[in-house]
Order: structure tokens, then sequence, then C-alpha cells
């Protein structure tokens, strides 16, 4: 069970916000960057600040907080002969693609959103055999995270807890397509996918080291690999040359033709996450935008903040938006939260890490404790490659600038597994988002926030996965993935210690119109989740 925080607020209070949007929050701004906004262009971005973000304390409503209301309801009058399967009622209706935004009841029928009608005194309501009054709350979509891995028993829960309704691991499945996708078919509460992952399958297929090259027998062996992936359902082939150094820019280049060919999107962890030479972010950022040069593939930067733009994200920031007006289809995703977390015997703690992250062994805390690492603890936590918390290692500020930019989308890089060493963002990504940085700091609009989480992920994909057309969307047709949440008090609550602490505020998680979280409760014998595969 999700739980609620803290006592209802006083219910006029609610609605007004509720019309006005979150308003108070977004009045203040961001004082550290200045008035940034999404349409706010590269060219003007500031250089990074050293200040501390300034508090934010204001309870006034600017008018120019007031959200767009839509002009054209998709339906103006219900028909009182006929009774829908389903009804939401009166919650603020969001729909980012179209900026419909609306106090508005929701029908659902076959699993397909079948009408909304905006609330309006003395007209008629919609009809349902089964009603849910959602009055101060969001009706948005379901949220999508792009970057996550396989959905596991134990972290698709906590997904479900933090509102979402798809699981795409498009920072690689390490795993046979066909085996991937009955494993889990029928098995899990949300729909799921992945992509190919070349940094896995090179080492698990072809026993290739980290830093081992692959000969023309292997790239092509891998190629062979990625095709019968992709046939089988895979969508997008992800690297991680951070993680597997032997890779070479050939063989990213064979696998790219090869996605260009088949519809496919580039999934990037970068080659490097800091600007200190040799190797660097402006080096990284190169080498994916060249390769989209090279080959006319697509490319995705995940995890920007933590890897390809730490201490540099106005540079890359920049790189990257020059590369989009020079007509490279590249995007980005990040998640809300300032400091990474990977294990350590990976070759981001090869030897100088120390300098390179501007931190020490006392900022590295043993993910689901209370354990931070010394000099003489360090060796043996590397020995048992625990995955460690590496506190402070994004500046506050260079995840802002990454938020506001309108092409930058959200994914958590997690979900939780057994034995909790596992990053916050496992369990509170999107609620995060929503309440800390949308609602708490002011930096991005809640439509905004929403887009980044619905509209972009489902556009950035469904050119791979046709199903995605009909998800990320609140309009009359789409796929009834809906989440339902009090705009008030949604909030992140997971931590290093303890990532297994579900977000707050999210009420209601429906998928093709089957609740799997309903009065803020889990419903654990319910599994609509479906495959989501390429070219279906």
């Amino acid at each position: 069970m999700v739980e609620r925080r803290g006592d209802e607020p006083d219910m006029n209070r609610r609605r007004l916000l509720l019309a006005l949007g979150y308003g108070a929050a977004t009045a203040v701004g961001v004082s550290a960057l200045g008035p940034l906004s999404s349409n706010t262009p590269v060219e003007t971005l500031p250089e990074p600040s050293t200040a501390a973000p300034a508090p934010t304390t204001s309870t006034t409503l600017a008018p120019e907080d007031v959200p767009f209301v839509s002009e054209a309801p998709p339906e103006t009058t219900p028909d009182p002969a006929v009774v829908h399967g389903l009804v939401l009622l009166g919650g603020r209706v969001i729909d980012p693609e179209t900026g419909y935004d609306h106090l508005a009841d929701v029908a659902i029928d076959d699993g397909r959103i079948s009408a909304i009608t905006p609330v309006v005194e003395g007209q008629p309501r919609l009809i349902g055999t089964d009603t849910v009054d959602v009055a101060g709350n969001v009706v948005s979509p379901g949220f999508i995270d792009l970057l996550s891995y396989e959905p596991n028993p134990l972290g698709i829960w906590f997904k479900v807890g933090d509102g979402v309704t798809s699981n795409l691991g498009m920072h690689g499945i390490g795993n046979n397509a066909k085996v991937f996708f009955d494993r889990y078919e029928g098995k899990v509460p949300i729909n799921f996918g992945g992509a190919f992952s070349q940094h896995l399958m090179r080492g698990y297929n072809l026993g290739l080291r980290a830093h081992e090259e692959a000969s023309e027998a292997q790239i092509q062996a891998l190629l062979d690999l990625a095709s019968v992936s992709v046939a089988d359902g895979m969508a997008g082939l992800s690297f991680s040359p951070e993680y597997s150094p032997g890779t070479s820019n050939t063989e990213i280049i064979r696998l790219a033709e090869l996605a260009v060919q088949t519809n496919q999107v580039l999934f990037f962890h970068v080659r490097y996450s800091d600007p200190t030479p040799p190797g660097t972010n402006a080096e990284a950022i190169e080498e994916v935008l060249n390769i989209a040069r090279q080959t006319g593939a697509s490319v995705h930067i995940q995890h920007l903040t933590s890897t390809g733009g730490t201490f540099t994200m106005a540079e890359s920031l920049r790189t990257l938006e020059n590369a989009r007006r020079e007509g490279i289809d590249v995007t980005a995703c990040v998640y809300p939260y300032d400091f990474w977390a990977t294990t350590l015997a990976s070759d981001r703690f090869a030897p100088g890490w120390q300098d390179r992250f501007r931190i020490s062994y006392e900022d590295l805390q043993v993910a689901g404790t209370e354990e931070t690492l010394t000099e003489q603890s360090y060796p043996a936590a590397r020995e048992a490659n625990k995955l460690v918390a590496a506190l402070g290692t994004i500046p506050e500020e260079e995840v802002r600038l990454a938020l506001s930019q309108p092409w930058v989308m959200i994914g958590s890089d997690s979900i939780l597994e057994e034995g909790l060493n596992n990053h916050p963002r496992c369990s509170g990504t999107f609620a995060r988002t929503l309440g800390h940085y949308s609602r708490d700091v002011g930096l991005i609009t809640l439509r905004d926030a929403l887009a980044k989480m619905t509209i972009l992920p489902a556009k950035r994909i469904e050119g791979m996965i046709p199903a995605m057309k009909t998800k990320g969307r609140l309009q009359v047709g789409a796929d009834a993935d809906i989440t339902v949440f009090d705009p008030l008090t949604i909030i992140d609550t997971a931590t290093v210690a303890r990532p297994d602490q579900a977000s707050l505020g999210i009420n209601h998680v429906m998928v093709d119109g089957t609740f799997v979280m309903r009065d803020a409760n889990l419903l654990r014998d319910q599994f609509p989740g479906k495959a989501l595969r390429a070219g279906s």
C-alpha cells in the first residue's frame, strides 16, 4: 500500500490550485539559474552557477501561472443514454500532446478512453457502471519509463507506485528476446519492452572482456544477434562504451547501419563521464553525433547529467542543440537526482576517480544501507562489487539546466531488485520530477513535466513500437493507461538507505483500462501489462 501523507488541504484551496496549476512554486522560478523555461534557447543558457539554490517561499499565484485551458474540448454534451464501463469524475485532465487542460470526466470502455467531457455547472455528467471521484487530482497519461531494466516481480510494483504504466529497458536487455518476452508476458502489472544490449551481449554471448576489441567475425556475430533480437521484438540498440571500452567505432558503426535498415534508435551510455582528459564529455558526445552523421541513425543519450554532461552541462547542451539544428535526430534523458550510482568494479572507479568526480571515499554510500565507505573499507566493497551512490557528483544547477530543455525526457535508469542495493531513482523518479522540480522548485510547468514522461518518450520510440502511438496521450481513442495523482502531495520518499520506500500522492494507476493501483492500494493480483514489441 502507498500511504497518503499529511492532512487533506482545504477543498476550496485545492480546487483553486487545480484550476490555476501549481502556481505558488512556479511564480518563484529558479534563482540559481535565472528564469529558465523549457523554451530557453541553448545559446542563452548561463554558465553553471556555484550558488546554492534559493529556498522557495512564495505562496501567491501569478497571472502568468494560469495554464492554458482548451477552447475546444473533445466532447461537450454527454449522452444520458450511454452508460460507460468506468468514469473518472471531475479531475484536472491534462493531455500534454494537445495542450488540453480542463476539469473533466473521463470514460473508459474496452481498455480505451471513450469520452472526455468538461465539467460544466448545470450540464449532465458522464455515467458509468463504475465511477471514481477524482476531484482534486490530476488525470494524466500513464508515465513511460524510457530507461529501465527487466520488470522483476519486486521492482515493478514500485514502478506502479511511481505512476509508471510502461517500463522500457532501453539501457539494454541482456537476454534473448523470446526468453525476455515469454518470462514476463501475462505476469506483470504494466507494459514492458526493451532494447538489444550490445554491451551485455558482447560479453555474455561472445565472451569478450570489457577492454577487448571485437574481431570482424565477432562483429558479424553481434550483427546476427541484433538482427534476431529486433525480429523477435527488441526495440532499439543500446551501447555502453564506458563499461565496455573495448567497443570500437567500427563495431558501433556496423550496428548503427543495421539500426538504420530496421528503423531502430541507438541508445547510448556514452564513453566518458567527466571533463578531465584523457577522455572527456565533449569527446563522448561528439562520438555519438559523428555516428549519427555517418550513418543517418537516430540517437538518444542516456542519463546526460551523469554521463556526457557532468560538470559541462551548458557546453554539452549547446553541442546537442546545435546538432539538432543541423538535422541530427538526437534526444536525451535524465533522472532528477544530484548523484549517480554504479558498481564499484566498473571502469568508472578506475584509478583517479576521486579527481575525475571531485569526491572522496566518504562520499560513497553503499546503496540499501547507511554505510559510507572509508579508504580502509573501500577495497573489500570493490571486491564484492557493491553498488554505491556517489553523493554530490552531479551539480544541482546542472540537473535544473538539463530538465529545462524541451527535448530532454525523464528516465529512471533503475528498477528495484532483491537486496535493495539500488539508487532511490528506482522508486521515486517520476514523483520527484512532479513534486520537487515542478511544484516545489517551480523549474518547469506541470504540463511540461508530464510531457517529459508521457508524450515525448512515446514519440521517441513509436517509430519502432507502433503500440506507443496510442500511449502517452489522454485522448479519446487512446489506450487507457492512466495515472491519477494529487498535485499537492505527490513526492518521492525513497532514499539511498531505503530505496524501497514508495512515492506518495499517486492514487490510481490503470493499464489498458484495468486498475493496478486503486485508492492508493496496489492490486497485486492484476497483470494487464502487455509486451511492447518492435514492429507490433
